[in-house]
C-alpha cells in the first residue's frame, strides 16, 4: 500500500490547517527505519485470505497505548524496542525490556497500536545515537549511548531521572533561540513518523491482526493537570506528515480543529483521553478552555473527535472515586492519586468519567448538548513495546526504572540501590513497618491493566475503527472477560433463551453505546458478562446507572445476577457472599466457586420516564492477588502493609443512554 503523507507543522508555531501535499512514499524510500521496506506487508509474505465477516459481530481485544524507542521518556528509560518489535509482540512473540528478561503474552492480542509521543518524537533516539547530526548537539551529550549495555546499571537510574527532567525544556529552549535547528528537528520526528506509518503498514493482516497507525497528543494545564490524547487515524492511505502535538498548540481545541481540518481532506481520525484521574479536575471541566461555558458547537466538535474514552490503564483506574462515589462499595480500585509525572495530588472532581457522564445530562438539562456521551475503552501505557496486564507476570511500565520488583516499591529495597539512594535521591525512599521501600513515581500504585474489547464484524481497519465510533465497546481491568450489552422496549421475558438472541437484540433495540427514546415504561436490558477462559470465575454483574432529576444528578449501582444461585437482595440490589477467599500466603484461590457466565433481563425498578439516565454494566471477578502481592510472595517477604494486597478484576461495557 502506497502512503500519501500532507505537509507537518512549524514546531513552534499554532497552524490549524495542512494544504500542500507532498509526494507518495516511493518502494524506494529510506526513512532509516528500523524494519525493512516500507512496502512489505504482512499480507505480502502470507497471502492469507481474510475469515468471513460476522453480521452479529465477534469480539476482539487491542492495546491501544504502545510506546517505544521514538518515546522520549521511553528511550530514558532504556527501551531500545522498536514499532516493528511491538507489533511482534502483540501476536506472541517474547522481547526484551530494560530490565534484561524476556516478555510474551500467554494470549496475543487481535489490534495494537503504536502510540509514540508526538512532541520531540524520535529526538531522543537520536541524540543517543553519536553518529547522527542531533547528537553533536550540547543538548544532547548527556544522552550518548545513553542504552548501552554497560549503560543499564543501578547508577543510571539516578542520572536517567535528570536526563529526562531536562532534555525537554533545554531543547526546547535551543530550538527557540535557534542554536537547534528546528529544520533538523522536524526532519527526525518526520522520519520518525514515517518508520511508525511502515511497521503498522508492514503488520496489518486483515481479518487476522489489525495494526492502527496512531500517536499521543501529550498536553497539560499550567499545573499539569493532565490532558493527554491517543489519536487514531482510521487508514494509512493518506496522513499528516507530522503529528499534531503540544508544541503546536497546548489547549486540545487546537487537536480538535486540526482533526477537523484533516477530516474535510479525507483523513478520518479520533482521540482518546486518557488518565483523566490525573488531570487534576481539568479534564472534564464544565467550561471550555478559556473558561466560558460549554456550549453546543463545543459539545459537537468534542464528540465528533473524540468518542471514546480511556477509563483504566497502569497509572490507574479513571472509572470513579470513593470521594465521588460514596455508595460505590467497589468505587477504591487501582486509584491512582497523583497528577502525571508528579508526586502531586489531583483533584478528583473533574477527573473521573462516571461523573462526568453526570455532568453532561446536568447540561442537558439546562439546555446545552452533552460533551460527554463517550464510550469506554483501556489501554496499557507501556513504555517497554509489551503490554503488562497480568497481575501474576506484571513486570512494568517505564523500563528499568519500574522494572524490577525493588524498584516498583512491592519489596523493601537492596542493600546497594538502598544505599544509593539514600545518598543521591532520599526522597525516593519510604519507610512501612519499619521497611525500606522506594517511592518514585508512585510506581506501588500502577496497575496490571488494561485491554479494550470491541465488537466488530471482522478484525480490520475499517470494522475496529467503526466499532471506536459507535461505541461498541468494553474495557478490561486485564483479563479477556467479554460483556454485552443492550436496551429496547419489546425484548420478549424469555429472550435469554432464545437461540437468536443477539440477532434480536440487535433487532429490537440499541447495543452499547447507543441511545433509547424513553417510554413511560421501564425498558428492558439484556447484559450478559463471561468470564476469561483462563482467568477467574464471576463473582457479580452490576448495572450502573446515572440520571438527572431537577438539575441534580445521581447514580445508584445494582446487582443484577449473582454466582452461585444467589439472588440481589430487592432492597439493597446487592449479591449476598459468594464464599470466595485468596489465600495470601500462595495466592491460591477457593475453587468451585463463581461463574463462567452470568446473564439476565433486567428492568430499572426505579424508572422515572421524566429523567434523563445512562446505564453501564460492571462485572467483577473473584477476588485475586494483586501484582505486589506476587511481588512479594516470589520474595519472600510479607505483602507491603499500606497496598491492597487483593482486588477484584472487572470489565466496564460502554454506556446506553434513555431520552
Amino acid at each position: 500500500m502506497r502512503t500519501r503523507l500532507v505537509l507537518g507543522l512549524s514546531l513552534l508555531t499554532l497552524v490549524t490547517a495542512c494544504t500542500e501535499e507532498v509526494g507518495l512514499i516511493d518502494e524506494d524510500s529510506n526513512f532509516g527505519g528500523r524494519g525493512g521496506n516500507p512496502l512489505e506487508t504482512v499480507m505480502d509474505v502470507l497471502d492469507r485470505t481474510p475469515p468471513p465477516a460476522n453480521p452479529l459481530r465477534n469480539a476482539y481485544f487491542g492495546d491501544l497505548h504502545v510506546h517505544t524507542e521514538y518515546s522520549f521518556d521511553a528511550y530514558n528509560f532504556g527501551t531500545t524496542a522498536t514499532p516493528y518489535d511491538a507489533y511482534r509482540f502483540a501476536q506472541g512473540e517474547a522481547i526484551e525490556p530494560p530490565a534484561g528478561y524476556q516478555i510474551q503474552m500467554a494470549t496475543p492480542l487481535d489490534f495494537y497500536a503504536v502510540t509514540d509521543h508526538a512532541m520531540f518524537l524520535g529526538l531522543a533516539l537520536e541524540a543517543g545515537d553519536t553518529t547522527t547530526p542531533f547528537s553533536q548537539y550540547e543538548v544532547s551529550k548527556p544522552l550518548h549511548n545513553l542504552n548501552a549495555p554497560d549503560n543499564m546499571g543501578e547508577l543510571s537510574l539516578v542520572t536517567r531521572l535528570g536526563n529526562f527532567a531536562s532534555f525537554i525544556p533545554d531543547t526546547l529552549a535551543g530550538i527557540r533561540s535557534g542554536t537547534i535547528s528546528e529544520e533538523m528537528a522536524i526532519g527526525v520526528t518526520r522520519r520518525a513518523w514515517a518508520d511508525i506509518i511502515n511497521a503498522a503498514e508492514r503488520y496489518n493482516d486483515p481479518g487476522h491482526f489489525t495494526t492502527f497507525v496512531a500517536y499521543e497528543y501529550t498536553s497539560s494545564t499550567d499545573d499539569v493537570g493532565n490532558l493527554h490524547r491517543n489519536v487514531v487515524f482510521r487508514g494509512a492511505d493518506k496522513l499528516p506528515a507530522v503529528p499534531f502535538s503540544r508544541l503546536n498548540s497546548q489547549n486540545p481545541e487546537g487537536l480538535w480543529d486540526w482533526m477537523d481540518t484533516l477530516r474535510d481532506q479525507g483523513i478520518e481520525s479520533l482521540a482518546i483521553p486518557h488518565n483523566s484521574n490525573g488531570s487534576n479536575g481539568q479534564m472534564f471541566k464544565l467550561v471550555d478552555w478559556a473558561g466560558d461555558p460549554m456550549y453546543d458547537d463545543y459539545a459537537d466538535q468534542r464528540m465528533r473527535n473524540e468518542p471514546i474514552v480511556e477509563i483504566t490503564q497502569v497509572k490507574g483506574t479513571s472509572d470513579t472515586h470513593p470521594l465521588l462515589s460514596p455508595n460505590d462499595e467497589w468505587a477504591d480500585f487501582e486509584i491512582y492519586k497523583f497528577r502525571v509525572g508528579t508526586s502531586l495530588h489531583s483533584e478528583e472532581k473533574g477527573s473521573y468519567v462516571r461523573e462526568a457522564l453526570r455532568s453532561g445530562l446536568a447540561l442537558e438539562a439546562q439546555g446545552v448538548k452533552n460533551p460527554y456521551q463517550f464510550g469506554f475503552v483501556a489501554a496499557s501505557d507501556t513504555h517497554v513495546a509489551g503490554t503488562s496486564d497480568d497481575e501474576e507476570t506484571y513486570f512494568s511500565k517505564a523500563g528499568l526504572l519500574d522494572g524490577l520488583p525493588e524498584r516498583r516499591g512491592s519489596v523493601p529495597v537492596d542493600m546497594i540501590y538502598g544505599l544509593m539512594a539514600r545518598f543521591l535521591a532520599p526522597d525516593t525512599l519510604t519507610e512501612v513497618d519499619g521497611r525500606t521501600y522506594t517511592y518514585g513515581g508512585g510506581f506501588e500504585s500502577w496497575s496490571a491493566s488494561g485491554v479494550t474489547g470491541v465488537w466488530a464484524e471482522e478484525n480490520t481497519r475499517d470494522a475496529i475503527y467503526d466499532a471506536f465510533r459507535r461505541k461498541e465497546t468494553f474495557a478490561t481491568s486485564g483479563p479477556r472477560m467479554r460483556v454485552r450489552f443492550f436496551a429496547g422496549h419489546d425484548y420478549a421475558p424469555d429472550i435469554l433463551d432464545s437461540e437468536t438472541m443477539i440477532e434480536e437484540a440487535y433487532a429490537g433495540g440499541v447495543a452499547m453505546g447507543g441511545e433509547l427514546g424513553k417510554t413511560n415504561e421501564a425498558p428492558r436490558f439484556i447484559a450478559w458478562a463471561s468470564a476469561d477462559p483462563r482467568g477467574t470465575a464471576l463473582q457479580r454483574l452490576q448495572i450502573i446507572k446515572g440520571w438527572e432529576k431537577g438539575g441534580e444528578t445521581y447514580e445508584q449501582v445494582y446487582d443484577v445476577a449473582c454466582s452461585d444461585g444467589l439472588t440481589p437482595d430487592p432492597d439493597t440490589h446487592r449479591c449476598g457472599d459468594n464464599g470466595a477467599q485468596v489465600d495470601i500466603s500462595d495466592c491460591s484461590i477457593t475453587e468451585g466457586v463463581g461463574a463462567a457466565e452470568l446473564k439476565t433481563l433486567w428492568q430499572d425498578p426505579d424508572h422515572d420516564p421524566d429523567s434523563r439516565a445512562f446505564y453501564y454494566v460492571r462485572a467483577l471477578e473473584n477476588p485475586t492477588c494483586r501484582w505486589s502481592t506476587w511481588d512479594a510472595i516470589r520474595a519472600g517477604v510479607e505483602p507491603r502493609a499500606d497496598l491492597h494486597t487483593t482486588l477484584q478484576e472487572r470489565v466496564w461495557s460502554s454506556p446506553i443512554w434513555v431520552r
